[in-house]
């Protein structure tokens, strides 16, 4: 899947194939274990299990249920720039008013308020992946160490 698709780098300088949702992997296996949390016997085991000193954490079993089902539909297969992610991102409303590739083309990326909701989990690996695409470029990048 690298470098097969320019799109998928996203305007941000995140890479979409390295996204949680477009893998799919947290998302099949939530699938699959609640699968199993659904059959009745595992359900009387949970009650009776949070009953005991050592099985107090069951007693979230329905809150655990309903998480792995917010953990099912968080997917993505279409990336970015292809229609996928946040509807209403501001950084690409941005990009595409401008006409830019990505946010690597804006001389004020570094210092840009749109990507600071960004940091909260992706830390300032967007900022360090747009660096390395305005010096070498999205080919390039793509086939090379990206930050998460």
């Amino acid at each position: 899947m690298e470098g097969e698709d320019k799109n998928m780098t996203a305007y941000c300088g995140l890479y979409c194939g390295d996204c949680f949702g477009y893998k799919g992997d947290v998302a099949d296996m939530a699938r699959d274990l609640r699968k199993e949390m659904r059959k009745p016997e595992y359900k009387r085991f949970a009650e009776f299990i949070s009953k005991t000193p050592f099985g107090k954490a069951y007693e979230n079993y329905d809150a655990c249920y309903e998480m792995l089902g917010a953990m099912v539909r968080f997917r993505c297969k279409r990336g970015c720039k292809n229609g996928g992610g946040p509807p209403f991102c501001k950084i690409r409303q941005c990009a595409q008013k401008k006409e830019y590739e990505g946010c690597w083309e804006c001389d004020e990326f570094e210092t840009c308020k749109k990507l600071d909701f960004l940091k909260d989990v992706h830390l300032d690996a967007h900022i360090k992946n747009l660096k390395i695409i305005k010096k070498k470029g999205v080919k390039e990048f793509e086939k090379g160490k990206r930050n998460w």
